[in-house]
């Protein structure tokens, strides 16, 4: 019954018009429109001129100077050498012509030095306030940070299964907002809350944990965090949202359901609101895949015997809707054999759909720009421009794939990126884009009834194709 309630409506989707032609520039510069690289350039030009001696003056950087870095930052994520010197030497071992073609070597180090992503006035306004409530700890990425989070929200509208994890970004800098988490890949860096599609991984919303909590309901950090990733006001009602213990709670898991978002999740037995009684407990003879569950008004408790103990909450899910899955268990002989085993709905969706965040760090892990830094801001702006081109990428293959056509691999898209910043900085010709043959753009395979003519009996069925005259042969059964 709690099924028959969801939006049955909600598509992975952009925000733009699905039918119009975009360069994968335009779909780049939705997350790094120009307004915010001008405002970066401001400051950036700013700090520069102050820290640069007379004998060596800083010269202003321009809109173009700002398209060729980026193209060159993320260039070095796909052609990775030790030292960033190494694009421009021109030794054989080393001589590229690409680098050498964008900008010059000392003007990219020149530019990696003095980046800014706050202005010198707000920095000394924020500093006065040190020590007190008023003290913004991430001030120095405000500009960029708030409108990034802003801009990935209203030009995607995600598919209805959508989770919240934790992303680790890898520092080496000396700053109180660093964390540790030792289950992740990334153990020391800047923790970020995320708010990802689970079908694709696009970071619809995330925000960076400064150490201490932002809200003031008493629940604890796993309750306001969620609570302020989900913005019903953009995303809207009735999707199905997925986390692990740190966030399940009951009483979260209550509220959600009274914004009309549905959840589930893996729940430690020690949270307020667990049931605690031990009557319909699995046993330690209970073999593995035996199901037990207690339901509490909207709320769906489930244990499950894997390897060890599942215990799950949810607010979406039925009990047990008789499905399986394989695993190895011994026999009565002792022999290891494969075997269906029951497993609850929950499970089997929580299994699925929980991996959002993990694939969006993938996909950004695959080719990652440069993060050499030792000033935190600056491993943020690379962190942001990340999130743009990969978001970038995933609107692309939406795009794409809602036309029929067959959208490109990130590798290539990101070379075709870095070609089209180039030409926007004017210092490269972008490679025309491979125009799919007419012949090919919308034909589909139809059955032709009949019986094949006498003496063509190669293929034992005729398919025609929508928009083509001709008759294509499969092969099928042959």
């Amino acid at each position: 019954q709690h099924q028959q309630k969801l939006n049955k409506n909600l598509n992975n989707r952009p925000q733009i018009i699905p039918t119009a032609s975009y360069t994968l520039l335009q779909l780049f510069q939705l997350y790094f429109t120009n307004s915010m690289l001008l405002t970066i350039i401001k400051n950036t030009n700013d700090f520069g001129s102050t820290c640069h001696k007379p004998s060596n003056p800083w010269i202003d950087l321009t809109l173009q100077d700002m398209y060729a870095f980026m193209a060159m930052v993320i260039y070095m994520g796909l052609v990775k050498l030790p030292a960033i010197t190494d694009y421009w030497r021109g030794s054989k071992l080393y001589s590229l012509p690409f680098p050498k073609k964008i900008m010059c070597g000392k003007k990219f180090q020149r530019i990696c030095r003095s980046l800014h992503l706050s202005s010198l006035e707000d920095n000394a306004a924020n500093e006065q306030r040190r020590g007190t409530a008023d003290f913004d700890r991430l001030c120095e990425i405000k500009p960029l940070y708030t409108e990034m989070r802003e801009v990935c929200k209203i030009h995607y509208n995600p598919g209805q299964e959508i989770s919240i994890d934790e992303r680790m970004v890898a520092s080496k800098a000396r700053i109180g907002i660093k964390q540790y988490m030792k289950n992740k890949p990334v153990r020391w860096g800047y923790k970020l809350f995320v708010l990802a599609d689970s079908s694709n991984g696009y970071t619809w919303d995330f925000f960076v944990y400064e150490g201490k909590l932002q809200g003031n309901s008493g629940k604890g950090l796993s309750y306001e965090s969620v609570m302020e990733l989900i913005d019903t006001r953009l995303l809207g009602t009735g999707y199905k949202l997925f986390v692990d213990n740190f966030y399940s709670s009951p009483s979260l898991f209550c509220d959600l359901l009274q914004k009309r978002i549905w959840a589930c999740g893996t729940i430690r037995t020690n949270r307020i609101g667990f049931p605690k009684t031990k009557k319909n407990c699995l046993d330690s003879k209970s073999p593995r895949g035996s199901i037990r569950w207690i339901r509490k008004d909207s709320l769906l408790f489930v244990q499950w015997r894997d390897t060890r103990d599942v215990f799950l909450c949810s607010t979406l899910h039925t009990a047990h809707a008789g499905d399986t899955v394989q695993r190895r268990v011994r026999d009565a002989d002792g022999h290891w054999v494969l075997k269906d085993i029951s497993v609850p709905p929950a499970v089997k969706e929580y299994n699925r759909f929980m991996g959002g965040v993990d694939h969006s760090d993938a996909l950004i892990n695959y080719y990652k720009v440069i993060h050499k830094t030792q000033r935190w801001y600056k491993t943020f702006f690379y962190h942001f421009l990340d999130i743009a081109v990969v978001n970038a990428f995933l609107l692309h293959k939406s795009i794409t794939k809602g036309k029929g056509e067959v959208p490109m691999h990130q590798k290539a898209f990101r070379g075709r990126l870095i070609e089209e910043l180039a030409a926007a900085a004017g210092s490269l010709a972008p490679s025309p884009a491979p125009s799919p043959s007419p012949n090919r753009a919308h034909h589909k395979p139809v059955h032709i009834s009949g019986h094949s003519t006498t003496g063509r009996l190669r293929c034992r069925h005729y398919f025609g194709l929508f928009g083509c005259d001709g008759i294509s042969c499969f092969g099928f059964g042959s």
